[in-house]
């Protein structure tokens, strides 16, 4: 690919995201078959995750985004930062949060919580990718694509300094 950074290498293939991507639809509409969740996204990395997804779900849903930040460059900033909060009524249905990655756990504690207040039937999350060394989370992750050990990639929506978000595999920084 023109332009791609020497400073990749690649780790997850176009090709195994979309059979992973199409393992969790699958999964995702047989639980929520006749219950129309609400898929919350998570900007500004999974937008392109979700996009495949509810593509390929068979069921009836609504999408709504959060727009949250905590990282800067490669690094937390251990501070959530929200620019967007829902469009949708919430209370007494079931979301899905749909994250690119769970990294510290941080930021998907910090919107599981406030989603919370908002008195949903139940929350489930869906994280593209998941590091193995993901703290201890009071609640689980529903469902998982990947789950990665501690490299910081970038690809498929994920970025570094808003970069790289739109390759079509995701590749080890």
């Amino acid at each position: 690919m023109v332009g791609i950074s020497k400073n990749i290498e690649p780790y997850i293939s176009k090709k195994d995201i979309a059979r992973r991507v199409r393992e969790i639809a699958s999964q995702i509409s047989d639980r929520y078959d006749k219950k129309d969740p609400i898929f919350i996204g998570i900007l500004n990395g999974s937008f392109i995750f979700i996009a495949d997804l509810i593509r390929t779900l068979e069921i009836d849903c609504e999408v709504d985004f959060l727009k949250i930040s905590s990282y800067k460059g490669k690094k937390s900033t251990g501070e959530i930062v929200m620019s967007k909060s829902l469009d949708l009524d919430i209370e007494n249905r079931s979301i899905i949060i749909v994250e690119d990655i769970i990294d510290s756990g941080i930021s998907i504690e910090f919107i599981y919580n406030y989603l919370n207040d908002f008195k949903p039937k139940d929350i489930s999350i869906v994280s593209l990718l998941a590091k193995k060394s993901i703290s201890k989370l009071n609640f689980k992750i529903d469902f998982i694509g990947f789950e990665i050990s501690s490299e910081f990639v970038v690809g498929y929506g994920l970025d570094y300094n808003q970069r790289f978000r739109n390759l079509d595999s995701i590749y080890k920084l």
